[in-house]
Parts: C-alpha cells; sequence; structure tokens
C-alpha cells in the first residue's frame, strides 16, 4: 500500500496543537452557535409540544381518562420534560437524564404516530355505532405501541446483522476479485451502547477476516471521557488495513479527539486524502472526505474536500470513497468515483422517519447506481443515535465482495 501525497500539515488534526488564537472570526463563530442553539431550542420545543399534546388530547381525553384541561397539562408537563432532558443530556452532557430523554422521545413519536393512525380505527367504531369508541382506540394504539417498542428495543441492542453485497466494479482488475470491504459505520457510542457492546461489534467484525475495514463517521456521542472505554474496543479489530472518517457526530463533540483517538487505535483517519491499497496487479483508491458540518465546526482544515482527497491518485485505478452522508455522491459522481460507501440515515431508523430521511438525503439503505459510473452502497447504520428503538430499520455490519465486470474463476469467497 502506497500512501497519497501528504497534504499541508495545517491539514492534519493535531491533537497537541494550540487552539487557534481568538479573534473576530472566532467571535462571530461563537455568536453564531448562540443564535443556532436558540433556533434550535424553539424549533425542539415547538416539536415536543405538537408530539405531546395531540396524543393527550386523543388518546387520554377521548378515552374519557381526563377532562380537556388535564390532557392538556399532561401533554405540556411531557414536553417541558423532554425539553429538559434532551437539553441536559445533549448539552450539558448529563448521560442518565439524556438516556431518559432519548428514550422518551422515541415512545411520544411512536404514540404520535399511531395516534394518527388510530383515527381511522375511531372512524370505523363511530361508523358501526360502537360505544367508548375513544377508549377502546386508546387502549389498542398503546397496545400496538408497546409491542412495537419492545420489538424495537430489542432490534436496537440485540444481535446485528451482518449483511453480504456482491457489487460489480467494472474498472477493477481481476486480481481484486472478491476483495472484501467491512463496513462499520454510526456507532454512536453512549451510555447504551458502552463497552460490552463496542466489544461485541468489534469481535464480530474481526471474525469476518475482511481485507479492509472502515469506519465511515459518526462514531460516539457524549463527553470524550465517558465515551473512550467503549471507543477503545475497536482497537481490537486487528487488521492491516483501517479506515476511518468524521461524520456529523463528531463536530458535535470534539473531531480532533476522535481523529487522534483512532489513530491511536490504528485506525488510519482519511482526512481529505487517499492511500492506494495492492493485491497482485491490482490497485484500488480508498479516498475519504470530512463530513460537510466540519466547513462550520470552526476547526481549521476541516469539511469535505473532494478535490484534496484525490489529488495524486492514479487516473486508470478505480476508486472508493469513504463519504459519510449519502448526498455527498453528487461530489463523487461528478469525480469520477466508482464506489461511495456511506452511512448516516440509519435506514429510517424508525418506521416513518425514514420519508423524512429519503427527503434530505435521496438514498435510505442499500445499494443505488448514482449514474453510469458511480455506485453508492449507504448502510443502515450499526447502532443508533437518540431512541433505543429501530423500527423497520435492522443495524448492520456490511462485509461487501467487490467483483470486476468478468470475475476470475474459484475466486475466494
Amino acid at each position: 500500500m502506497t500512501s497519497a501525497p501528504t497534504p499541508t500539515p495545517e491539514a492534519y488534526v493535531d491533537a497537541t496543537a494550540d487552539p487557534p488564537s481568538s479573534g473576530a472570526p472566532s467571535r462571530l463563530s461563537r455568536r453564531a452557535r448562540v443564535l443556532r442553539g436558540l433556533a434550535g431550542l424553539v424549533v425542539i420545543t415547538i416539536v415536543a409540544l405538537i408530539l405531546h399534546i395531540y396524543p393527550s388530547i386523543r388518546l387520554l381525553h377521548c378515552s374519557g381518562a381526563l377532562g380537556l384541561g388535564g390532557a392538556i397539562a399532561a401533554g405540556l408537563i411531557g414536553a417541558v420534560g423532554l425539553v429538559v432532558c434532551l437539553i441536559a443530556g445533549h448539552v450539558a452532557k448529563r448521560d442518565a437524564l439524556g438516556a431518559a430523554g432519548d428514550t422518551w422521545l422515541g415512545v411520544i413519536f411512536q404514540l404520535f404516530v399511531w395516534t394518527g393512525i388510530g383515527e381511522l380505527l375511531r372512524l370505523a367504531l363511530t361508523i358501526a355505532h360502537v360505544r367508548e369508541r375513544g377508549a377502546i382506540t386508546a387502549l389498542i394504539v398503546v397496545g400496538v405501541v408497546v409491542m412495537l417498542l419492545s420489538w424495537g428495543a430489542w432490534r436496537a441492542l440485540g444481535p446485528v446483522a451482518i449483511t453480504r453485497p456482491h457489487i460489480v466494479l467494472p474498472r477493477l482488475h481481476p486480481d481484486l476479485d472478491g476483495l472484501t470491504i467491512a463496513q462499520i459505520t454510526d456507532t454512536h457510542l453512549s451510555r447504551f451502547l458502552g463497552p460490552r457492546w463496542a466489544s461485541r461489534i468489534a469481535k464480530q467484525a474481526a471474525e469476518l477476516n475482511a481485507d479492509i475495514y472502515c469506519h465511515t463517521g459518526d462514531l460516539a456521542d457524549g463527553g470524550t471521557r465517558l465515551r473512550d472505554p467503549a471507543v477503545d474496543r475497536l482497537g481490537a479489530i486487528d487488521a492491516e488495513h483501517r479506515y476511518y472518517i468524521t461524520g456529523n457526530h463528531e463536530y458535535l463533540s470534539d473531531a480532533e479527539h476522535w481523529a487522534s483517538r483512532m489513530r491511536e487505535l490504528g485506525w488510519e483517519f482519511l482526512h481529505n486524502r487517499h492511500v492506494v491499497y495492492h493485491r497482485g496487479a491490482g490497485s484500488l483508491v480508498i479516498a475519504g472526505i470530512d463530513d460537510p458540518t466540519g466547513t462550520h465546526s470552526g476547526i481549521a482544515g476541516h469539511g469535505p474536500d473532494i478535490s484534496a482527497a484525490l489529488d495524486g491518485a492514479p487516473a486508470d485505478v478505480p476508486v472508493l470513497l469513504l463519504a459519510h452522508q449519502p448526498k455527498q455522491a453528487k461530489d463523487a459522481a461528478a469525480s469520477g468515483v466508482d464506489l461511495q460507501l456511506a452511512g448516516h440515515t440509519h435506514g429510517g431508523q424508525m418506521w416513518p422517519f425514514h420519508y423524512l430521511v429519503r427527503a434530505d438525503q435521496k438514498y435510505v439503505a442499500g445499494l443505488h447506481d448514482v449514474n453510469d459510473r458511480t455506485q453508492i452502497y449507504v448502510s443502515r447504520g450499526t447502532g443508533f443515535w437518540g431512541p433505543p428503538f429501530r423500527i423497520g430499520a435492522r443495524p448492520e455490519i456490511a462485509l461487501i465482495t467487490l467483483r470486476p465486470a468478468e470475475p476470475r474463476v474459484g475466486v475466494r469467497e
């Protein structure tokens, strides 16, 4: 394996470097962050109120459990509690409150969705002149939500599936036929997904004996000291070729720390650069770019730069690009990339949230053709973010096998 031409030193993350000196740009950046934070608080509060008030009225008031005022009060209390827990958990780094808020967010989201679906049942009961239809509808909605959340928690915290896509790259040299790439992504190591879970994932991935391992971002959530023990477990994946890129969540905590930590564990940080993998007469360019949120993170030199990542790459060699968000496929296609590996979407994580994800990212999960040359594989993610539930989107570790247009006979699987 030969490394690409070395970028300028300031393009790298230096965990020992002094922070940039304060000046007008930094003050503006801080002011912008404060304004963004306030705007985010307003949005979260509005969403929390909508999620709570509607099911409170339809389930508590219409069933006769509470009067209208009591149902609205219950919704207001729930909304305020949710906002407080989310802020305490994700801003003040109060782990237990954050876990409580994330769990409640998943519960109230499903209650909101199924309360809406329950309106059809209520209508049918009304047409059938069934008495106590409000109470019957409420009981059925709550029962469905309890069952779904129980199943979703098992999906999120239980076994992680190994998917085995075979992807044909027409420009791949026959000597690379059968090359395997294990993709881990969106581990979101957290209070829910701690050292024990990370050890299980590392063992599962290591047993795949892949030629190349990659982690395509969103490594951990929360304070670095809290998450270091779990992140350290990924060092147990002992392979020669291991690569890591940033996701958007690295920039919500400490991207510099995570980049440094992963390098210490033996994962090569592809920070807008590439390496060239060789086997026999075949070669593969493996490039990595930062998540788009790095551009406004305040960390010098961060943000996706695909031109820098591919600078000096051999023109006749297929390119594998690690880029966290599926919507980065547009730049990948324009740059002649053969295959992009992405995550970010979690496959929607909780039905029917995948409809919003598709509107933002276009590609939600699986293999897609971007154009005649570029393909993208979007993993559903190995962990989860926020609510400890997966409904309709099971987690995965992808073991990808590359094939040329004309595979060799007897290639190893």
